[in-house]
C-alpha cells in the first residue's frame, strides 16, 4: 500500500527540509512511540532524521528503502537478535518516500554486538537504547504499519478534499448570486406554476445580480382567442422588474429592429449600437436580449436594459441571461406540451361524452349534470382543485360503459326484468375497460368503476362498503342518484324534491356516505340551480368556470 501525504504550506527548499518532513515523522511517532527518519524512495537518500533516533546503516537502508517503495508494502528491512528495522512506503508531493525506524523485539538473549552494528552505535549505547524501548513482535509491527499507512492516507485524503472544498467555495463565493439565481429558477420548475409566474420570479432575481436598471420578459401567444379549452396565452405579455424603458409594443419593435431569430444567441448592444443616429429607442443606452426557445419554438424574449453603473454589458451578464432564458424556454416548452396534451384529452372526453348521449338520448345531459353536481359536492367537502378537475372528467365519463349495453335494454321505456337489470349493471366494468388504456385517465377509472357501490356493501360491481369505496366515487354516486331521481324521463316524470330529500335522508349511512349526503343538503340551492340550466358549454378546466 502506498500513502499520499502532502503539506502544501511547507517550502521545498533544502533549508526547510526538517520543517517539511517533521510533521510526517511526528505523526508516525504518535502511533509507534518511536521516531522515524524520512528517506527518498528513488535515490535512497536520507532527507530527515530525528535527533533521538538511531542512525543505522545508511548505505544498507538507502538501498533497501527503494525496494520497499517499489513494492508499496511495509517491510522489515534489517534485523538481529533483539531488534528490527521497519520501513513504510510513502508518497509526498508525488515523490516516493520511505519512513524508517528501529524497534526492540521480544528476545531471551540479545546479541549486543549485532545490535550495535544494526543501530550504528557502540554496544553499550545500543544496550541502553534497547532498555528504554517497548518490545514488539515482527507481526505486530507490520500490522501496525499497515494501519498507520491507512490512517495517514485517510487524513491526507481529508486534507485534499478540504482543499478542494475551499477552492470550490471560493469559486462559489465569486459567483454566488448567479448560482443562487439559477438554483432558484430550477427549484421553481413546476408544471403547476404558470410560465408567467416563473418568469416574474426570474426577473426579480435577475435585477439583483445582473447590474441592470431594468429587466423585462415578453411572452408570446401560444394559442388563438377562443380556441383553447385550458387557459392559454392569446396575446403578448410583458413582465418587468426595475425600470423597463419600453412598452410591450416597443419591445416587439425592438426584436424586429434587431432582426433576432429563434436560434440566435444573446445579443449585446452597447454604445457601438445605441449611439447611432438611426437607433430608434433613445431610452435604451445598452441592452442584452436573448430568446426563450426550445428547438425552433420561441416562447418569448428576455432582456436587460441600461447598466446600473453606467458601464457596458459584457459576456458575464450575457451568459447569465442566456442560462436563465434557456431554463425558462424549456419550462415554457414543457408547459405548452402539457397544455396541448390536456387539450387533446379534453377532445377525447368530449367525444366520449357525445358518444354516451348518442347511445342513450333519453339521458342526454345526464353526464354533464352529474359532473357539475359532483364538483359542487366536492367543493363543499373541501376537496383540492386538482382532484376536482379529475372528478369533473369522471362525472362526464361515469356512464361510458353504457356504450356496450344493448340498445333494447338501455332504451326500454318500462321496468327492466331481472336479467336486463343484471345486464345493465355491467356498465361500470365495461366503462373501466374502455378507458383503461388511456394513461391520462388513470385517476378517473376508480370513479367510473365504483360509482354504483353502496355504503352498506350492497352495491356493484365489487360490493365494496364504507371507506373501501373511493371518496370521489362516493361523491359521484350521490350526484348520479340525485339526477336520476329528479330528472324527467320519457317513461316517467322526475320525483318531487320532497321525495328525493326523504330518500337521501333515509339512505344516508346505508346506500350513501352520510358526509356526502350532508354536503348535498348544505349545497342544495346551488345544485338545484345547476340542474335547472341546460347543458353548459364549459371547459374541462373547472377553475375557469367555478
Amino acid at each position: 500500500m502506498s500513502l499520499v501525504y502532502t503539506d502544501q504550506t511547507q517550502s521545498h527548499s533544502q533549508a526547510n527540509t526538517d520543517a517539511e518532513f517533521a510533521p510526517l515523522s511526528d505523526s508516525l511517532a504518535g502511533w509507534f512511540k518511536n521516531p522515524f527518519s524520512i528517506w527518498d524512495g528513488e535515490q535512497g537518500e536520507l532527507l530527515y532524521h530525528p535527533a533521538d533516533a538511531p542512525q543505522g546503516d545508511t548505505l544498507l537502508i538507502g538501498e533497501l528503502v527503494r525496494q520497499v517503495v517499489r513494492r508499496e508494502t511495509p517491510e522489515l528491512i534489517a534485523e538481529c537478535r533483539g531488534a528490527v528495522v521497519l520501513a513504510l512506503p510513502l508518497v509526498h508531493r508525488r515523490q516516493p518516500l520511505a519512513a524508517v525506524a528501529c524497534f526492540a523485539l521480544h528476545a531471551e538473549r540479545v546479541a549486543e554486538q549485532e545490535l550495535g552494528k544494526l543501530l550504528a552505535m557502540d554496544a553499550a549505547d545500543a544496550k541502553r537504547w534497547r532498555a528504554k524501548q517497548d518490545c514488539w513482535t515482527p507481526s505486530a509491527l507490520l500490522q501496525m504499519g499497515a494501519l498507520a499507512i491507512e490512517h495517514l492516507a485517510a487524513l491526507q485524503r481529508t486534507e485534499q478534499l478540504s482543499d478542494e472544498i475551499d477552492k470550490v467555495s471560493d469559486n462559489l463565493a465569486a459567483t454566488y448570486e448567479e448560482i443562487s439565481l439559477l438554483h432558484g429558477v430550477t427549484q421553481n420548475l413546476r408544471l403547476s406554476s404558470s410560465d408567467e409566474d416563473l418568469g416574474q420570479l426570474a426577473l426579480d432575481w435577475l435585477l439583483e445580480c445582473v447590474g441592470a436598471e431594468g429587466v423585462a420578459l415578453q411572452y408570446l401567444p401560444v394559442s388563438e382567442e377562443g380556441k383553447a379549452t385550458y387557459r392559454a396565452r392569446t396575446a403578448p405579455i410583458l413582465l418587468s422588474s426595475g425600470e423597463c424603458p419600453l412598452t410591450s409594443e416597443q419591445f416587439e419593435q425592438l426584436i424586429e429592429h434587431l432582426k433576432l431569430e429563434p436560434g440566435c444567441g444573446p445579443y449585446v448592444g452597447n454604445a457601438n449600437v445605441t449611439a447611432s443616429e438611426h437607433w430608434p429607442f433613445p431610452s435604451v443606452e445598452n441592452l442584452i436580449v436573448t430568446p426563450l426557445a426550445e428547438g425552433s419554438n420561441v416562447f418569448g424574449w428576455l432582456a436587460a436594459f441600461n447598466h446600473s453603473a453606467r458601464s457596458e454589458f459584457g459576456t458575464v451578464e450575457a451568459s447569465l441571461l442566456s442560462s436563465v432564458s434557456a431554463i425558462l424556454g424549456i419550462h415554457s416548452g414543457n408547459h405548452e406540451l402539457y397544455r396541448q396534451q390536456a387539450e387533446f384529452l379534453a377532445s377525447v372526453v368530449r367525444a366520449l361524452t357525445s358518444a354516451i348521449d348518442a347511445k342513450d338520448p333519453y339521458t342526454c345531459g345526464h353526464s354533464d349534470r352529474v359532473a357539475r353536481v359532483s364538483v359542487r359536492l366536492a367543493q363543499e367537502l373541501g376537496v383540492d382543485e386538482t382532484t376536482i378537475n379529475t372528478l369533473y372528467m369522471a362525472g362526464l365519463l361515469h356512464d361510458i360503459g353504457k356504450i356496450g349495453i344493448d340498445d333494447s335494454v338501455l332504451r326500454k321505456p318500462g321496468r327492466l326484468t331481472d336479467a336486463e337489470y343484471e345486464h345493465i349493471k355491467l356498465h361500470p366494468e365495461l366503462g373501466h375497460r374502455i378507458l383503461a388504456d388511456i394513461r391520462q385517465l388513470s385517476k378517473v377509472l376508480p370513479i367510473v368503476l365504483h360509482h354504483h357501490e353502496q355504503w352498506d356493501g350492497k352495491g356493484y360491481p365489487h360490493g365494496l362498503e364504507g371507506e373501501e369505496i373511493p371518496l370521489l366515487a362516493r361523491i359521484a354516486a350521490v350526484a348520479d342518484a340525485f339526477d336520476a331521481m329528479s330528472s324527467d324521463r320519457p317513461y316517467r316524470k322526475g320525483m318531487p324534491m320532497e321525495k328525493v330529500e326523504s330518500i337521501f335522508r333515509d339512505g344516508a349511512g346505508k346506500q350513501w356516505d352520510a358526509q356526502v349526503v350532508d354536503a348535498f343538503f348544505a349545497s342544495l340551492d346551488d345544485i338545484l340551480d345547476i340542474t335547472s340550466r341546460e347543458r353548459a358549454d364549459l371547459t374541462l378546466d373547472v377553475q375557469q368556470w367555478v
